[in-house]
């Protein structure tokens, strides 16, 4: 059982890997186009948030460890929700607070239900993921962290999108 929680965890190590060059390839296409990057200094804190919320997995992976998967079935699903918001920002979708004045805001996709939801994703995958091989203790203490570090980067990924929200009518989408 082990061996096939390693392979999914670094099945998602790879995916994060991956999503995190794509990222980077956005984020300079948009600042080449002369957006702006908020909250740069909190960002080094992220990454080693979920750098260390992996390695905590694989350190307090207990022995007889088993998988629960009612709990990877809802870290899978939050998976597919994922590559929706991805694929609905496109060239948009960064993991940074990077804003471009003429860009549209996206209402499309789960941007339709929801202000923020990768955020929303990312806070059911830091649970669902230790959940699934019994490791409560990691779950309940990523979540926290995931939510301190959260509280404060939506204000302020809100206060960069303020002015762009403003301009836009109601009923626009």
């Amino acid at each position: 059982m082990r061996l096939a929680i390693y392979i999914i965890l670094l099945l998602v190590a790879v995916q994060r890997l991956i999503e995190v060059v794509y990222a980077e390839r956005n984020t300079r296409a948009l600042l080449a186009r002369g957006a702006v990057e908020i909250g740069r200094a909190h960002y080094p804190l992220i990454v080693l948030l979920h750098a260390a919320w992996l390695a905590a997995i694989v350190l307090a992976l207990p022995p007889d460890a088993m998988i629960h998967w009612w709990a990877l079935a809802l870290f899978v699903a939050l998976q597919l929700a994922r590559v929706w918001v991805i694929a609905t920002l496109g060239p948009y979708w960064t993991t940074r607070i990077i804003t471009l004045d003429a860009a549209p805001l996206v209402r499309r996709g789960l941007y339709r239900f929801v202000r923020h939801p990768n955020y929303l994703v990312v806070a059911g995958e830091i649970a669902m993921l230790p959940l699934a091989f019994g490791e409560i203790w990691v779950a309940i203490a990523f979540t926290a962290l995931n939510a301190a570090m959260l509280a404060w980067r939506i204000r302020q990924e809100d206060a960069a999108l303020s002015a762009r929200r403003a301009r836009i009518p109601a009923n626009a989408s």
